[in-house]
This record gives structure tokens, C-alpha cells and sequence, in this order.
């Protein structure tokens, strides 16, 4: 039995209970703390990694001097890294596990190195209430970026539904060309079997600059009834202003197996695609011993080492730590406006995405994502980014030399001083005033995929702080009609009540 199932199973009557705490939970559930039981080793700020993980894939549209044929480059980079940024690089016979949420100010540098150059990843969480994180790959040889941001909304309706909201955008230079890039909702099912998979639903479009158009169509055996539809998809490349009916390129197959590629015009099968054995090529960082504080591998080490250990209680214990050290770094602003961010630079808009928008009849609130983040390239270019990225502070709130129990509980942006040592105030304010989450909600679920009959509510001693429920008699259907979104304050309180039930006590 795999370790994920073995977890799961192991832990099935806890998971149970976890599931029934937060099922009556209104809003946004995505910075709820989880049990430790369910979490992956990774934070939400390494997931970008898989985009670029077959460098030569991401890269070979700029090669190409036919536009059309671009367009079906960039259709195929998009699908073949699907499987594996859903799975976050697990096995299906692992299933998935939750990310660790990623705290305010947490930083990822990664490349790789191959044929093809020098592939760099940067990416960043600029928010945490609400969760936003930010990340730009790029291989500057043959002048291919991709960025972007994305905020994550959990809730629950008979499954695990994770909304993606944001975006991002592929640029060649070469071609003085730029795509739209999809984030596709997430639906997770499976949880309580043992065997927790992700499925991919509706349409999404890759719209570009040059006049070429992609269409994605998921497919799952809810939809098709069929066992061979799990994961399943059709696509199309045709030219703006051509219907879809007659596409120059179609797509056809499984986004974690194999995909044909097949040229309408020509009847020819151009390409047949397996991602199950498609080269990657490793990811690089930096040795522990030279990375930053709060760059992820650093800061989450005791959670990680203790997760594939199998230590649940150090895990936990990890946890709180740098938990509770953020929480009281930012205890006077709590939506971490007035932290400084550090690669990335908010703005009010983003121009090109919204053009792009357009074309599909997608529009943009950058208030939704707190802003419209943008890599500071320039600065990076000239160098400017030096470690230790703020001074002498941890994510921990404690400083360099200095235990937990010595941390000074008023300093960082409970005063202002903010990325660096005393003294140093922010340089970058976020532009954008912070916007509270849209209204979303949750449904109660026993089992896998079910409606919780009363009897499987927690008992009184399990209750969620009542600032957090729904209104007393509301039905599922009047919660999933839209009740306003959770503030911090009751996200905190949520996360405090599980993080007691879940962790270690005495905290």
C-alpha cells in the first residue's frame, strides 16, 4: 500500500471529523490549516516548477516561423504539464495530498539546465489573505516567459472544488507574440476511499496575439459515463473568425497518459504524446546551507523532514511554529498590505491579459488577486536582490541568533519596519486597496461525496467557533446560494479552533 493510502486510511476516522468541522463552514477555505496526515511536503509556492519542468517543450514554440503552428506549440506545453501539476509530481497511486499553504512573503528560486539553456523559476506569495501567489519562468536564450498569478478558493460541494482565480501569459519574443494561458478549476474526488484524485471540468481558451485561437474541452465519467474518459480532453487550433468546426489542428486524448496531435487539413498524425514517459529534466536550487530564510525548502525543513518521516506530532509541532510567528509578526496587518513584497511589484493593471480577455469575454478585478502583480525583471537583471531578503528577520519572527522564546513580539510590520533591518521602512506598498474574498460556500459531505445527515456533525466539543457557521437553520441550498465571504478575523478563528485539533497542544 502507498504511503498516501496508508495515511488516509490509517487516519480515516480523523480525516472524517476534520471534513465534518469544515463543512459548515461559509466562505473561502484554502488557508484553513489541514491535519498533517494530508499534507504534501511541497508548499503552493513550488507548484509552478511543473510548468517547466521539460524545458525543451516550453520553449520549442519559439522555434517555429508559422504562426499556427506556434499556437499548437504553446496548446501542447499547456496540456503535457497538467498531469504532473495536478499531482504535484505523485504517482496517481499516491493520489494527491494538500499543499502546505504558503505563508506571506515565502519566495521559490529554481532552474534547470539542459539543451535548451537555462530555464529560471521565480515565484512568490504576495498575499495571504487571500492566498495569492505569483511566478514567472522564463529561458532567456530563446526569449520564451511565462507569468502570472493565481489565488485558490477551496469549498466543498459533494467534492473538493478548487477555483482558480487569475492569470497568466505566455510571451515570445522572437515573434513579438503573447498567449492567454488557462488556470483551470480543479475538482478532488476520492478522499475518504484512500485514493484522492484531481479531475479537470469545462472549457478553457488559449487566445494569442497572433490571430490563432485554442479551445480545451475536459471530460470526466461523470460527464461521459465511461471509465476512458477519466481525464480526458479534446482541443482545437483554428483561426480567430473561423468556427471551431473547422479547426487546423485537433487534440485528442488523456492530459496524464498519452494525446495524439493530429493536422486536420493534411489527415496525418503529426505527434503521439506520452507524459507518463516523457524526459523532465531535474530542478536545481540552491544547497540548504546557502538559501534564504524564507525561501520554502529553508523555512518548512522541520515540517518536511518530519512528514517523510512519518512523524506526525514533529510535523504538527513545525508547523505551529512558523505558523504562530507569522500570525503574530503581522498581528497589526493582518491582510499584509503594508508588507513589503519582494520579486514582485503590484500594479492596477495588466494590459495585454485584459486585451486578450476580450477576445473570450474573460475580464479581469485585479482587487480579486489584490493587484496585478508583476516580476520586477529589471531589477533582477541588474542584480539587485540580495540575501538575506529581510535582514535578519525569519518567517518565525525571531532573528538570526535568537530562539522563538526571545523573539521581540513588536517589531516587523506590527511597527512598519518591514524587509530588512530597524529602521527600514517599505519601499514597494501594494497600490491596490485589499478586497475581501467573494462570497462562496460549502456543503456537508459523509463519506466521499455525500450530504452530512445531522447525525455526522461534530459534537458540541468539535464545534467551530459560532463567528465562522452559517446562519442557525440555513439549508445547504440557501448556504450555496451565496453568504458574504469569511473575514480575517473569522479565518483566523478557524484556523486557530483546527490548529488546536489537529496539532500538537499546549500551544
Amino acid at each position: 500500500m502507498s504511503e498516501q493510502a496508508s495515511s488516509l486510511s490509517e487516519n480515516r476516522s480523523r480525516l472524517k471529523e476534520f471534513i465534518a468541522s469544515i463543512s459548515v463552514i461559509r466562505g473561502d477555505l484554502s488557508n484553513i490549516t489541514a491535519p498533517p496526515f494530508v499534507l504534501d511536503t511541497k508548499s503552493t509556492v513550488e507548484l509552478p516548477a511543473f510548468w517547466a519542468e521539460r524545458p525543451s517543450v516550453f520553449v520549442a514554440p519559439a522555434g517555429s516561423e508559422a504562426p499556427a503552428e506556434r499556437a499548437l506549440l504553446v496548446l501542447r506545453w499547456f496540456v503535457s504539464a497538467l498531469r504532473n501539476q495536478q499531482y504535484a509530481g505523485r504517482s496517481e497511486a499516491e493520489g494527491v495530498k494538500k499543499p502546505l499553504n504558503a505563508f506571506l512573503g515565502e519566495v521559490f528560486l529554481a532552474k534547470w539546465e539542459d539543451e535548451v539553456g537555462t530555464t529560471r523559476l521565480v515565484s512568490e506569495q504576495v498575499s495571504h489573505h487571500p492566498p495569492v501567489t505569483a511566478c514567472r519562468v522564463w529561458n532567456e536564450e530563446h526569449g520564451v516567459s511565462a507569468e502570472g498569478y493565481t489565488r485558490q478558493e477551496i469549498t466543498f460541494t459533494g467534492t473538493v472544488n478548487i477555483r482558480q482565480i487569475g492569470h497568466a501569459t505566455l510571451h515570445l519574443s522572437r515573434h513579438d507574440e503573447t498567449y492567454l494561458i488557462p488556470l483551470p478549476n480543479v475538482k478532488i474526488k476520492g478522499i475518504l476511499t484512500g485514493n484522492p484524485y484531481p479531475e479537470l471540468q469545462g472549457t478553457y481558451h488559449i487566445p494569442s496575439t497572433s490571430g490563432y485561437m485554442s479551445t480545451i474541452e475536459f471530460g470526466s465519467r461523470g460527464i461521459f459515463s465511461s471509465s476512458d474518459k477519466k481525464h480526458s480532453f479534446e482541443a482545437k487550433v483554428y483561426r480567430e473568425g473561423d468556427k471551431e468546426e473547422k479547426p487546423l489542428y485537433r487534440v485528442t486524448g488523456h492530459w496524464d497518459g498519452v494525446f495524439v496531435i493530429h493536422d486536420v487539413g493534411r489527415d496525418v498524425e503529426v505527434e503521439r504524446f506520452d507524459v507518463r514517459t516523457a524526459h523532465t529534466t531535474p530542478l536545481m536550487t540552491d544547497p540548504l546551507e546557502d538559501q534564504d530564510p524564507w525561501e520554502s525548502r529553508v523555512a518548512w525543513r522541520g515540517v518536511r523532514d518530519a512528514l517523510l518521516k512519518g512523524d506526525m506530532q514533529g510535523a504538527a509541532d513545525a508547523k505551529s511554529k512558523l505558523e504562530n510567528g507569522q500570525r503574530e509578526m503581522h498581528r497589526t496587518d493582518e491582510d499584509g498590505r503594508h508588507w513589503t513584497r519582494l520579486f514582485y511589484a503590484a500594479g492596477k493593471r495588466d494590459e495585454v491579459a485584459e486585451e486578450l480577455g476580450k477576445k473570450i469575454g474573460l475580464a479581469f478585478d485585479p482587487a480579486e488577486t489584490v493587484a496585478a502583480w508583476k516580476f520586477r525583471l529589471e531589477e533582477w537583471c541588474e542584480g539587485r536582490f540580495k540575501k538575506p531578503y529581510h535582514g535578519g528577520l525569519r518567517p518565525d519572527n525571531t532573528r538570526s541568533g535568537e530562539s522563538c522564546e526571545e523573539a521581540v513580539t513588536d517589531r516587523g510590520v506590527a511597527n512598519g519596519i518591514v524587509a530588512g533591518d530597524a529602521g527600514e521602512k517599505t519601499a514597494h506598498p501594494i497600490v491596490e486597496e485589499q478586497q475581501s474574498a467573494d462570497p462562496l460556500s460549502t456543503v456537508n459531505q459523509d463519506g466521499d461525496v455525500k450530504s452530512n445527515s445531522r447525525g455526522d456533525r461534530p459534537q458540541e466539543s468539535s464545534v467551530v467557533p459560532s463567528a465562522t457557521l452559517g446562519q442557525p437553520g440555513m439549508r445547504t441550498g440557501e448556504i450555496e446560494s451565496g453568504v458574504a465571504g469569511m473575514s480575517v478575523q473569522e479565518k483566523n478563528a478557524v484556523e486557530d479552533f483546527l490548529r488546536k485539533k489537529y496539532s500538537a497542544s499546549g500551544r
